[in-house]
């Protein structure tokens, strides 16, 4: 499982950022992991041969991949596979933004949750 972000530095560009979640030990048998504040959730679908041109995050979101997957590009040209299991802070609310392209036969489906 792979937790990365995309935000606007103050260069104005897009960068991606790598999350490890911090768990703290709960008893024996499980941990928890920071909470991130959010509100309600959003399911989307999305073809397998959709491609989103250069876009900003259309606000604050984790996104949780659950079928298919996505490559999502910064203007340095940098691309990373977002699928099944991973999740992406989308933060990039200005500057460049970041493009996403569809890969693989199958649709895309996430569930996106508002973040404050």
């Amino acid at each position: 499982m792979a937790i990365f972000r995309v935000y606007t530095g103050s260069d104005g560009a897009s960068h991606f950022e790598d999350v490890e979640p911090r768990f703290e030990r709960q008893d024996a048998t499980s941990e928890i992991a920071e909470l991130i504040p959010g509100t309600g959730i959003m399911v989307r679908r999305f073809a397998p041969t959709r491609s989103n041109p250069w876009h900003h995050a259309p606000g604050r979101y984790a996104v949780f991949t659950l079928t298919g997957a996505t490559d999502i590009e910064i203007g340095d040209g940098t691309v990373r596979r977002l699928g099944a299991g991973d999740i992406l802070i989308a933060e990039d609310l200005t500057g460049q933004g970041h493009a996403t392209r569809e890969v693989g036969p199958e649709a895309r489906v996430s569930i996106f949750v508002p973040l404050k």
